[in-house]
């Protein structure tokens, strides 16, 4: 029996949703891999020596880079509650810029592996911070002038009705609240609605 219903397509994918997980698979391949070749190549106590290097490495960065972030947050509310202007730090060499990748970086050498300790190194180094935080910018710049103008307030108004069939039907809440809804003088409780 045919009911003249199309029968319900599978939505397709995203790129990203694709391919993030191939990447994260290829890329613990790699690790696993390249710890075996320096394995052999040398001795495995040398690589458990070099791995537990970078964890402690990684730890010490992050917690260095955490507590500039908060010694920053303390002086700029301490600024502000004083009434006084920018806080003078910020212009200087180590300021608040860069503490999200310094993170990052001491986070990619805590991860066990060398292509993730030579990318969190890589961080480490001022030029190549610099230059990743302006193609950071430059991304998220481009992003935001291609997002549509408004507030969340638009976001929040899509509505969504699930079926137990699995069917989604979307549709978009439109309130006309001064015409449809006066005012109410009396603040008491309302009847129930019924259908």
């Amino acid at each position: 029996m045919t009911t003249g219903t199309p029968p319900p397509t599978v939505p397709k994918r995203s790129r990203a949703r694709t391919l993030v997980p191939l990447g994260i698979a290829a890329w613990l391949v790699l690790e696993i891999w390249l710890l075996t070749v320096v394995a052999g190549a040398s001795s495995g106590l040398l690589v458990l020596l070099l791995l537990i290097g970078g964890l402690l490495l990684g730890g010490y960065v992050i917690k260095r880079a955490g507590r500039r972030a908060f010694r920053n947050l303390t002086e700029t509310v301490r600024q502000q509650q004083s009434g006084g202007a920018e806080p003078a730090s910020a212009g200087t060499s180590g300021g608040g810029e860069g503490n999200a990748l310094i993170m990052l970086a001491g986070l990619l050498l805590i991860i066990p592996g060398f292509v993730s300790d030579a990318l969190g190194l890589l961080l480490l180094v001022a030029p190549v911070r610099k230059s990743v935080s302006r193609l950071f910018e430059r991304s998220l710049d481009k992003r935001m002038r291609a997002a549509v103008p408004g507030g969340f307030g638009d976001a929040f108004q899509q509505a969504r009705i699930h079926y137990p069939d699995g069917k989604v039907v979307q549709g978009e809440v439109v309130r006309d609240d001064a015409a449809a809804y006066p005012p109410r003088d009396d603040l008491g409780p309302r009847p129930p609605l019924t259908p």
